[in-house]
């Protein structure tokens, strides 16, 4: 079953990102606490949000196998918005039953739904299972594009502190 994240799935959501951090071999680099999460997923204004990927046990205990953290972005091309997916996780023991691919129905789902026109996020060049994975949904990598990101000093200098 996927669901829209609750307050209460806070914690999970941090763990989960955590060990999404421990997977692409940066988990230093994942500093968000759980207080980011509440207030950029349930403050005032959210700023992200995010959708659950739920495993019924054979014990018939619920636990959450993945997750997907999103936001909206525009196209000044199309004139309309999409969704930006940040992370998508889903813990290695429930990998291959579907989660993932539920996760991103999910999310093409909202798009058609909302007029949404696009469905982006980036993957590590060396993450081989997820690029095979996503070329089996039909998504097309954007080769002739490079990610570029500013971050501490250089942030800083270019913002004028």
């Amino acid at each position: 079953m996927i669901r829209p994240a609750r307050p209460e799935d806070v914690p999970t959501i941090h763990r989960l990102v955590r060990d999404l951090a421990e997977y692409e071999k940066e988990p230093e680099s994942a500093v968000a606490t759980e207080a980011d999460f509440a207030e950029a997923l349930f403050g005032e204004h959210p700023a992200a949000f995010a959708h659950i990927a739920e495993h019924i046990g054979a014990d018939g205990d619920t636990t959450a196998a993945g997750f997907a953290l999103w936001f909206r972005n525009f196209s000044t091309w199309t004139g309309t918005h999409g969704i930006y997916l940040e992370d998508l996780y889903v813990r290695p023991e429930l990998r291959g039953h579907g989660y993932g691919k539920a996760l991103l129905a999910e999310l093409a789902r909202l798009c058609v739904e909302r007029g949404y026109r696009r469905l982006e996020w980036s993957v590590l060049n060396w993450n081989t299972p997820s690029i095979d994975f996503y070329r089996s949904l039909g998504a097309a990598p954007m080769d002739e594009w490079t990610v570029f990101r500013l971050t501490g000093d250089d942030l800083t200098r270019l913002g004028g502190r």
